[in-house]
């Protein structure tokens, strides 16, 4: 908790700066430098000053109040995490290059950690034992690195941050949901405290694994994500979960599609030289995108799902990649079957795969699976690899196809007569205009930036980590497992971007660096000790004041003033001390009008207001 106590201005270091940095894109970063919260030591390497720390800290102890309020416990492990528990997990090699790996002089691998699965689960795995030590929720408020590629945005995209992780290990589902839920509404309550609207969607787990997720967004222009919200209901969806309701109608069955396509014209090659994109096909053909199927050839890597039925399948080798990681194809290729006025959402198709990553094959690749060039590729006579089909291909009985040789495409293609994937998925990017899956009103757009993420990550790191405890009858069980995390940083710089103006900060009272900050416009005789006695008193009622004691002119310090963002601002001038009833000029930072309060009650009505907004 940070200590009530007056500040002087000049026993502080606070370098706010007039001019905006020129690689600060966003407000949070211009104002965060230009108020002399942030510094920058490296690109994406940021260190907190005396300021910013203040505000950084009363986001951290609500985030350690709401946590503890939830049962859950606070640890401390090591940031430095020895490689070995990540090769068990199988992640070693399945983060790639964010995963900052170290040597130690004895050349042990290490990892620089980027998030914490593996560290807690080797912890609890040396002391859990039986089912009465579960439920156990464990959590942690650390430093974390990420070697991104283009760290941008100052701490809201930083390759160092802190965050907030929290674990929870569980002998069943049911006890798995309770935990699920009630962090949920824990993270309703922090970024409420922290004056901070947020959107609740439903997310892909990426890389962490397991089933349920939800991501706490704020809108963003800016943002990393693109959301889908419901014109009518709640439906909320982060654009790589989303999903909507269809616009076309299947078929019952594969024997209905069969039939359907019966009555459709044999299938025909048609001459379409040097046309390869859906755009110059429905010119040259004069038909629209929806008659198209759109084949794409992608590779995935580090496939779980059981590939040796699947054509080419049983000439793909399998491995471990982790100790009691389950076994993976590192790598393999799909043809992935689309309506073509839609796009492939990568994230849905490793999702589909288990694969840590779907990425679009090379040229030569694609040569050499479907003996043509790119652009000439189709689900018919594609045998060298699997065909995977979106769901609306399912629905296609008289499409448009590439023929798998140049300049060659096939005409009257049926879905069911003329081609069967061996797998049907919902692969398709949402986007604005489709229909909500619940209540099919007209999906929206919004750019968001990620705050929070909850997860049901079920057994994925419990059983590659091997741990084990006993149930009520004495048998040996694998604890399922829940993962909660806040990034502190973002959440900081969220609250600036949501709360500003074009004269600097307006802080939330709950997470502001101080609560008021008193201006003498001369910090001598009267009014020195008017402003002294002032401070003491809020200090005494137990409230954050700075007092600018600088030598500088009033029109300077009301300007730092307003950058800094301090909730109330007191002004202490000889002018209202000489009034009959002598008074101070009271102003709200959100508010243009300021108003006179007595000298002799300032301290006790300033003390009222900021309490009521604290609690």
């Amino acid at each position: 908790m940070v200590l009530a106590y007056a500040m002087n201005f000049t026993r502080t270091f606070i370098p706010t700066l007039r001019e905006v940095p020129a690689d600060a894109v966003i407000v949070s970063h211009r104002l965060m430098f230009r108020a002399g919260m942030l510094r920058k030591l490296a690109n994406g390497l940021f260190a907190y000053l005396p300021l910013g720390l203040r505000s950084f800290k009363k986001v951290e102890q609500i985030i350690r109040e709401e946590m503890n309020a939830t049962g859950a416990l606070e640890i401390k492990p090591t940031v430095i995490v020895p490689g070995e528990l990540w090769k068990e997990s199988g992640r070693w090699d399945a983060m790639g290059a964010s995963l900052l790996r170290v040597k130690n002089r004895l050349d042990a691998d290490f990892v620089v950690s980027p998030t914490a699965e593996e560290a807690f689960t080797a912890l609890v795995r040396d002391e859990l034992s039986s089912y009465r030590q579960l439920p156990l929720t464990l959590y942690q408020i650390n430093t974390k690195y990420r070697d991104e590629i283009r760290p941008r945005y100052g701490v809201m995209r930083g390759r160092e941050f802190v965050m907030k992780d929290a674990y929870s290990y569980h002998a069943d589902d049911a006890s798995l949901d309770e935990t699920y839920q009630a962090m949920g509404q824990a993270y309703r309550r922090i970024f409420k405290r922290c004056g901070l609207s947020v959107i609740p969607v439903k997310a892909d787990s990426g890389a962490m694994g397991g089933s349920g997720s939800e991501e706490f967004m704020v809108e963003s222009a800016v943002g990393d994500n693109t959301l889908l919200l419901c014109k009518t209901c709640e439906y909320a969806a982060n654009v790589e979960k989303a999903t909507c309701k269809p616009d076309f109608e299947a078929h019952a069955s594969l024997e209905a599609a069969k039939s359907a396509g019966a009555s459709v014209p044999e299938i025909e090659k048609i001459d379409t030289p040097a046309v390869k994109t859906i755009q110059e096909l429905c010119a040259f053909l004069k038909t629209d995108a929806k008659r198209f199927i759109k084949t794409l050839i992608y590779k995935a890597l580090n496939v779980e799902l059981d590939l040796s039925g699947a054509p080419g399948g049983e000439k793909l080798e399998k491995r471990k990649p982790g100790t009691d990681a389950p076994e993976v194809y590192p790598e393999a290729f799909f043809a992935v079957a689309i309506r073509g006025d839609l796009d492939v959402n990568e994230v849905k198709l490793a999702s589909t795969l288990k694969a840590s990553e779907a990425v679009l094959a090379s040229d030569a690749d694609v040569a050499r699976f479907t003996g043509a060039p790119v652009g000439f590729a189709g689900p018919v006579g594609l045998s060298a690899i699997p065909v995977i089909a979106d769901t609306t291909v399912t629905a296609m009985t008289d499409a448009v196809t590439g023929a798998l040789a140049q300049d060659l495409h096939y005409a009257h293609v049926a879905y069911g007569r003329d081609f069967v994937p061996w797998l049907i998925a919902d692969l398709r990017t949402v986007i604005a205009g489709d229909r909500c899956p619940q209540c099919g009103g007209e999906l929206y757009e919004k750019k968001g930036n990620e705050l929070g993420h909850i997860f049901k990550l079920g057994y994925k790191y419990t059983q590659s980590m091997q741990v084990r405890y006993l149930d009520e009858t004495g048998k040996s069980r694998i604890p399922t497992m829940g993962c909660y995390g806040v990034g502190l940083d973002r959440t900081l710089a969220s609250v600036i971007e949501e709360h500003h103006d074009e004269n600097g900060i307006l802080w939330p009272m709950t997470i502001a660096p101080y609560h008021v900050l008193i201006i003498p416009v001369k910090y001598e005789g009267t009014m020195k000790v008017a402003a002294d006695k002032l401070a003491a008193e809020l200090e005494q009622a137990g409230i954050e004041v700075l007092l600018d004691d600088r030598p500088e002119r009033p029109g300077v310090k009301f300007k730092d003033g307003d950058l800094i963002g301090i909730p109330y601002r007191v002004v202490v001038g000889d002018k209202n001390l000489t009034l009959s009833t002598p008074s101070v000029e009271v102003k709200r930072r959100s508010e243009k009008e300021s108003r006179l309060a007595p000298v002799s009650k300032a301290a006790e009505e300033l003390a009222a207001l900021i309490r009521a907004e604290l609690h």
